[in-house]
């Protein structure tokens, strides 16, 4: 069903866009010399080395788009009904850096979207970046992040260099998370050069199948090690209809349970409930990237209306077709104000 995409909640609610990204030139021009100097791992190289420098027009479109944080990303959000757009730093954000000049990108973009979000107080929210080989610094820009820049959650681009948050090592950053009561944000980026096999070479790598790979490992590994019965309060959002995970949850579910049971894993200990229980009250998923009635509708199914937010990814998916498809959804009125606006209110405290 075709109708006008305005602003302003016309249809019944507003539309609070969850996963929305940018980029600083900095950024950028760091990306593509990690690349040409052969410091980059392969999907980086690639990503990076395609999206940095391939002249296509659509390519172009994203580069000019990921660096706009004025008029024409304004625009956009007006053309497609938009109301708010919830932004962070573009992956791998820092992740793929040595600690000194990640440390250095990351507060510079951070205070860049500061300085956007007091441009447009009533259109852009913003997540903190971090950079978790700096633990402690990690920790301290969590805090700033909430107390002086005012974001509302947590970003960070799934693995570091092969290391995933579950690791004993980064529990810091996780505490940070709960107890500045911010929802951390795992957003994809490619599998390490361990994980990766011939993804690339089989053109497989990316936002086509290894993003969803990689970053539902990582919510995995997370809801199996304990992490939500240590902070029951901490949550953990994820794009793209939540990975997969909430179609295999049965299954791993299952299994998780059959191996904690035959101790076959030492890693794999008793939890204090099921994988349903963390995915329905620790967890929240994002439909970036899935305009898709059934596979949002799933969603809903299996992890409950207060679990699902709306998501445009822009500028990686920017149609307007997408939207509408949201706004003609066939679930109840109430459901889907609580998708495209109220959970994010809750999730964010907007």
């Amino acid at each position: 069903m075709t109708h006008a995409l305005n602003t302003g909640g016309d249809r019944g609610y507003l539309r609070i866009a969850t996963e929305e990204a940018f980029a600083t030139a900095e950024q950028l021009d760091a990306f593509l010399k990690l690349v040409k100097e052969g410091r980059a791992d392969k999907a980086t190289t690639s990503l990076w080395g395609f999206y940095g420098t391939s002249p296509s027009e659509r390519t172009q479109f994203i580069r000019d788009r990921l660096l706009d944080l004025d008029d024409l990303r304004i625009q956009a959000m007006d053309d497609t009904g938009i109301d708010v757009a919830i932004l962070s730093l573009t992956s791998p954000g820092g992740q793929a850096f040595e600690t000194d000049e990640a440390k250095t990108l990351v507060r510079n973009a951070n205070d860049v979207l500061k300085a956007a979000c007091e441009r447009h107080p009533s259109r852009y929210v913003g997540m903190v970046s971090i950079v978790p080989q700096d633990v402690q610094w990690s920790v301290e820009e969590i805090a700033r992040g909430k107390n002086e820049l005012g974001f509302k959650g947590v970003m960070v681009n799934s693995h570091t260099k092969g290391h995933y948050l579950d690791e004993e090592q980064f529990d810091p950053i996780l505490k940070a998370c709960a107890d500045n009561n911010l929802p951390l944000y795992i957003h994809p980026q490619s599998p390490p050069d361990a994980m990766i096999a011939g993804m690339v070479e089989a053109g497989l790598d990316g936002a086509i199948f290894g993003f969803g790979v990689e970053t539902g490992y990582h919510l995995l590994r997370i809801l199996t090690t304990g992490v939500f019965d240590r902070y029951p309060n901490l949550t953990v959002c994820v794009g793209h209809g939540g990975e997969a995970i909430p179609y295999w949850l049965f299954r791993m579910n299952y299994m998780h349970q059959a191996g904690v049971r035959s101790k076959r894993y030492e890693r794999l200990k008793p939890l204090n409930h099921d994988l349903f229980h963390y995915m329905r009250n620790n967890v929240c998923v994002t439909t970036s990237g899935m305009a898709c009635p059934l596979a949002i509708k799933l969603c809903i199914d299996q992890l409950g209306e207060d679990r699902v937010m709306y998501a445009m990814d822009y500028p990686y998916e920017y149609v307007a077709d997408e939207v509408r498809t949201h706004d003609n959804l066939d679930i109840s009125a109430e459901a889907k104000k609580k998708l495209m606006q109220t959970n994010a209110e809750r999730v964010f405290n907007l």
